[in-house]
């Protein structure tokens, strides 16, 4: 009489746009599940960039530990290659201890990064002098047009205001003579995962980012960004192009006034959740369920039979 094998160890992402509601979900999950929740939201990793980035509250995290926030300065460069390592260490944690790791975010190459077998090309410190030389001089929209004549698989999932994300891509481009996304490899996992999609539709989901925006200007974001302007955000260049951030950097600057960045944070996270969304969709493995308002409470019982039948598959 043979017995059938243990249920391989699980890492459990929780996936999709903005305002979707992935953290409450995540927390859901974490306590069902003996779990921990880790952050795959590449602003939430700043000290100090609460309001803007939706960051659950102690109160609102409920007693499951969150790894990954509040790790950085906003003066830091983000790097994926180390979000990477960090998170990897985190899981590894958890599986050894038994537990569940319950990944979180919307940030798809964070995502990928965490549980994908994903390298990163090397740098070249000439070619990126010379494009960040370019940037400086001619601006984001320049280098994102030239990026789009290049990749424009790339382009369309980049900001054409995320200047630094477009200049490690044409790094990455000329270091290699390939598309930047032709360094990304196929879905090749490194940890067995159950990934799921929230899926808000579009109207829902605009209206749930207005509602947002509005909540983080009552809730005191103007004095957030002064505050961390202070700490040297201004002079981050990951941080100071997070959508709400730099949005505020420029009222406080006398480049548009409060009411007009406001407005701007809105359509500009609108057009992020978009392409949110679209990164998502291409990965087969992401198993969507609906993440419209929900009076019976479905979603937390339709993602745990989710990962009960990944389970015992």
């Amino acid at each position: 009489m043979t017995s059938s094998a243990p249920p391989a160890p699980r890492v459990i992402a929780v996936v999709g746009p903005t305002a979707a509601g992935k953290s409450d979900l995540g927390v859901h999950l974490a306590h069902r599940l003996d779990g921990e929740v880790i952050n795959a939201d590449s602003m939430q990793l700043y000290r100090g960039m609460d309001i803007g980035t939706a960051k659950l509250t102690l109160a609102e995290r409920d007693g499951v530990p969150h790894r990954l926030l509040d790790i950085w300065e906003v003066t830091e460069t983000a790097s994926v290659a180390e979000y990477q390592r960090l998170a990897r260490a985190e899981i590894d944690r958890l599986l050894a201890e038994g537990r569940t790791p319950v990944l979180v975010g919307g940030s798809g190459l964070y995502v990928k990064g965490a549980i994908d077998a994903l390298e990163f090309p090397g740098t070249d410190p000439g070619v990126r002098a010379a494009l960040e030389e370019e940037l400086a001089e001619h601006g984001s929209g320049a280098l994102h047009a030239r990026l789009a004549a290049a990749d424009p698989e790339a382009a369309r999932a980049i900001l054409p205001s995320n200047g630094r994300r477009i200049v490690r891509a044409l790094e990455v481009i000329e270091i290699t003579g390939k598309p930047f996304t032709a360094n990304l490899p196929g879905d090749d996992p490194v940890y067995d995962a159950v990934q799921i999609g929230v899926d808000v539709a579009r109207p829902e989901l605009d209206e749930r980012i207005a509602l947002r925006v509005d909540r983080m200007w009552e809730e005191g974001l103007v004095d957030e960004v002064s505050e961390l302007e202070a700490q040297g955000l201004r002079e981050g260049r990951t941080a100071s192009r997070a959508l709400g951030y730099q949005q505020v950097l420029s009222a406080l600057a006398g480049e548009c006034t409060e009411d007009q960045a406001r407005a701007e944070t809105v359509r500009a996270t609108k057009r992020f959740a978009r392409r949110q969304d679209s990164w998502f969709r291409r990965d087969p493995r992401v198993q969507w369920l609906s993440g419209a308002v929900d009076h019976r409470g479905e979603l937390p019982g339709q993602a745990l039979a989710l990962v009960e039948r990944a389970v015992t598959a």
